[in-house]
């Protein structure tokens, strides 16, 4: 076999091992919602306003055990889904998972990223979490995916960061050395890397940094064996990720938790540096942000296909024409108090809490504004909250 085939049937190995995610299945949809698995919710955030159409399609790409994918079927309505992955075994519990909770708009392919051109058609949205970096090359991987997404399309990634996973990085080595001629034995890597931990003082940094970040997931095997015996990982630092980004030939949107990438939540007691780094490009200014800040375990960002239309809501009669929607992520609303689309809790005042509870899909901005004592700039805040959508007229 090839390196790339060596390195796919060793990764197949390990998730028919031990399928993953370990979530549990229901006989009922899942609870909550990933905003970044919700089509309005996700081309609001990368275009200041809501799609022009619902019934796309979208590819789970290396979906697992069928989490993500069960997920997106449901919280996209008019959608049709298809799931893709290496190992037989996770492939089955998806199935299951999503016939049991009734996602019956998906079909699923044992098929290696390498190989999605063999699926046909173009998707509006990519979701691709947790794989490129168990692929022997990621970017051959991102360059086949992006041939697949359609134009004005999306496509959300989520691969490792080396600052944040150093801890582990040293456990996976150990681990190997101990396992010696026995390493690709899945099932003794994880006894081995239990014993450790048993054995280690309690004042480690490797035990401290495990019980801090990882402990309540990895009492589960499936979790501690994709963390600490995975047979090929590619771990990135926003220099090398953006090597990847530029590979894709797709426009960088943006990340997908921006509060993390914001340099005045470090340095907003020293406006001075904050003021240097305005001669920073915003790939050095993300580099500054995780050289002080080095507990990035991941990155997660979307990327698109032009023609991407982006909204300007400057010009005040552009925003008075438009249709305002609720983000359909939301947990709690009507109150004036309840958990945004980030699972944050927002506190509105009165005339922001009347102004959304009109806002029903079809009365403009300015209707709604002739009976709410708000203003544009208050509409504005909304939507830079992402607690609205809109649609232009």
């Amino acid at each position: 076999m090839s390196d790339s085939q060596t390195v796919s049937a060793a990764v197949a190995k390990l998730y028919n091992t031990y399928p993953f995610p370990p979530e549990a299945l229901l006989d009922e949809p899942p609870p909550g919602y990933n905003w970044r698995w919700n089509w309005l919710a996700a081309h609001n955030f990368c275009t200041g306003q809501k799609p022009q159409k619902q019934d796309i399609r979208i590819l789970d790409a290396g979906c697992g055990t069928g989490v993500s994918t069960e997920y997106l079927v449901h919280l996209n309505p008019q959608a049709s889904v298809v799931g893709i992955d290496l190992s037989t075994g996770a492939l089955a519990v998806a199935k299951e998972r999503c016939q049991r909770s009734g996602a019956t708009r998906v079909e699923f392919h044992h098929l290696s990223l390498f190989d999605v051109e063999q699926l046909p058609g173009e998707f509006d949205l990519i979701n691709c979490v947790g794989v490129l970096h168990h692929t022997s090359d990621p970017i051959r991987g991102i360059q086949a995916l992006a041939k697949k997404l359609a134009p004005g399309g999306l496509m959300h990634i989520f691969v490792y960061g080396e600052l944040g996973r150093w801890e582990i990085q040293l456990m996976q080595k150990a681990i190997a050395l101990l396992q010696g001629d026995k390493k690709g034995d899945y099932r003794d890597g994880v006894q081995v890397g239990r014993q450790i931990f048993a054995s280690l003082p309690e004042n480690n940094r490797i035990v401290k940094y495990d019980k801090q970040r990882w402990s309540l997931e990895n009492h589960k095997d499936e979790n501690f064996a994709d963390m600490y015996v995975h047979p090929q990982e590619i771990d990135y630092n926003i220099e090398t990720l953006f090597e990847l980004i530029d590979a894709s030939g797709l426009e960088f949107i943006g990340f997908s938790n921006p509060s993390f990438w914001d340099l005045e939540r470090l340095l907003g007691k020293a406006p001075e540096l904050v003021e240097r780094a305005k001669d920073l490009s915003d790939r050095q200014v993300y580099r500054l942000i995780e050289l002080l800040d080095p507990e990035v375990t991941h990155y997660e960002f979307f990327l698109g296909r032009p023609p991407l239309i982006k909204a300007d809501w400057s010009d005040d009669n552009a925003l008075l024409a438009a249709i305002p929607e609720l983000n359909p992520c939301l947990e709690g609303f009507p109150s004036q108090c309840f958990f945004n689309y980030d699972y944050q809790i927002v506190n509105l005042s009165v005339p922001e809490f009347e102004f959304m509870q009109k806002c029903d899909g079809s009365s403009t901005v300015v209707d709604i504004l002739t009976g709410v004592q708000l203003g544009l700039d208050g509409v504005r805040t909304l939507l830079q909250q992402q607690l609205i959508l809109l649609t232009p007229v």
